[in-house]
């Protein structure tokens, strides 16, 4: 991704659109030699630096700039460089070019996360766990259906990356304003030349749409649109983070901890969830820029205005950059998460008395007993309970209480069968089986050549 944004990829991007314009510029009647084209291809990785810092300093454009520095090393190309475009030519195309590459090395990485809960979800779809609302005990779920609502995040993720890679349009041959008057003077008013060298040179980039109308630049929704997707991940990925730092203090999950490292200078027994924070950190960042770049598309002028470029330079590569992270990040947690059964079941035994009564009171009302005589039961002895744990720091001894309890039909064997965690995680297991084997499946199968069993030959850095 450093590369994919890197000033050399964008700068050979130029001379290479200014090689396939002049190809095809040939190729429909234009007096191009091959001499000529033959000159571009040779110096097309030929770019001196140098001579374009003295151009831009010079000119104060950096597309003439790297006209000038490109045309200093292909001299009998020179004439014919930049033949009929304007700058939008060379930055909207690169632009779109590195924003459809960006969103194709996204793509794997996120396939890979989706792998490795796909795998997780599995791993744990049967072992029960205390859901939470409001971050206050609930009912029981299992770890693995938990785990397929993260999933289902990035379902959702991903089926919008692949919704605009297969949308994406290239900006095409417009001419200044995007009425193409250039090339309707090149080709002698023949409109049909010019949708030739548009349609030739986007499939010389892999592109199977044109934008059939733009102003000088392609419509900067599209960043927007970009950005809200990228937006989009950072909140599933958010949410994950979120959700992994509040197990991890209950000490249920717990991300990778190295043997050597530190999780505190001060205080060494902390296990802080760097990874997790760092995720949080940058997708936050990543949320932040997308209303970036709202404003931009919101607020162009007519055919265009430059008050958009400077902004675009920075939002879009940084929020790329920072995605690519996350993913990193997160396919690297994965890879080694840590999940303690024996501390969430203790905290199931601690909350399971409660979450019982409901199903305590349909086993009592089979064998005679009134409904509305036990609920009361029950609830006095659940806030008696509660009182003896809260102010006094006692043991729960609901189900004691329960037992001793004459007036509830329930013997000690019938309570160790009700209080079988799995009786109440429902059809969590189900669930998350179902989901993997319709959705989750069919997508990792589909993309089954992405997918790295080792994440180390990821080009990253954690």
């Amino acid at each position: 991704m450093l590369y994919n944004f890197s000033p050399k990829k964008k700068f050979l991007t130029w001379r290479k659109l200014w090689l396939y314009l002049a190809e095809i510029q040939k190729e429909l009647g234009l007096n191009i030699s091959n001499e000529q084209i033959l000159d571009l291809k040779n110096h097309l990785h030929d770019i001196d630096w140098d001579r374009v810092f003295f151009y831009e300093k010079k000119f104060r454009h950096d597309v003439m700039a790297h006209l000038y520095a490109f045309g200093e090393k292909a001299t009998i190309a020179r004439p014919i460089i930049h033949l009929g475009v304007t700058s939008a030519f060379l930055g909207d195309n690169t632009d779109i070019i590195l924003i459809r590459d960006g969103l194709e090395i996204l793509l794997k990485k996120l396939i890979n996360v989706i792998f490795r809960l796909r795998n997780f979800t599995l791993e744990y779809h049967n072992i029960p766990t205390l859901a939470f609302t409001h971050y206050q005990a609930a009912q029981l779920t299992t770890v693995g259906k938990r785990s397929a609502l993260w999933l289902q995040s990035l379902l959702l993720d991903l089926e919008e990356l692949e919704f605009r890679l297969k949308n994406i349009h290239f900006r095409g041959v417009k001419g200044t304003v995007g009425s193409a008057d250039t090339f309707k003077e090149l080709f002698n008013g023949n409109l049909q030349k010019v949708k030739d060298l548009e349609k030739k040179l986007s499939s010389k980039f892999r592109f199977k749409n044109v934008f059939p109308i733009t102003g000088q630049t392609y419509d900067r929704k599209v960043d927007a649109q970009i950005l809200n997707l990228l937006s989009n991940i950072s909140q599933s990925s958010h949410k994950f983070s979120n959700d992994l730092r509040l197990l991890q203090n209950l000490k249920e999950m717990e991300e990778p901890f190295e043997k050597e490292q530190i999780g505190s200078s001060a205080m060494a027994y902390k296990r802080n969830p760097i990874r997790s924070e760092r995720i949080a950190s940058l997708a936050k960042y990543v949320i932040s820029l997308s209303n970036s770049s709202a404003l931009v598309a919101a607020t162009q002028w007519l055919e265009r205005t430059l008050d958009d470029s400077a902004n675009r330079r920075l939002v879009i590569g940084q929020s790329f950059l920072s995605i690519d992270s996350i993913l990193m990040i997160w396919n690297n947690i994965l890879e080694n998460i840590v999940v303690y059964p024996k501390i969430i079941d203790k905290h199931i035994k601690e909350e399971l008395p409660f979450l019982m009564t409901e199903y305590l009171i349909i086993k009592c009302v089979k064998k005679g007993a009134d409904r509305q005589d036990i609920h009361e039961r029950i609830r006095v002895h659940s806030m008696e309970t509660n009182d003896n744990i809260k102010l006094k720091g006692m043991e729960n001894d609901f189900i004691k209480r329960i037992l001793h309890d004459k007036k509830i039909p329930i013997d000690e064997k019938e309570m160790n069968q009700i209080l079988n965690p799995k009786n109440f995680t429902g059809f969590s297991s189900d669930q998350a089986l179902e989901f993997i084997d319709k959705k989750v499946n069919p997508i990792l199968n589909r993309f089954h050549h992405l997918i790295e069993s080792d994440i180390s030959n990821m080009d990253r850095q954690i």
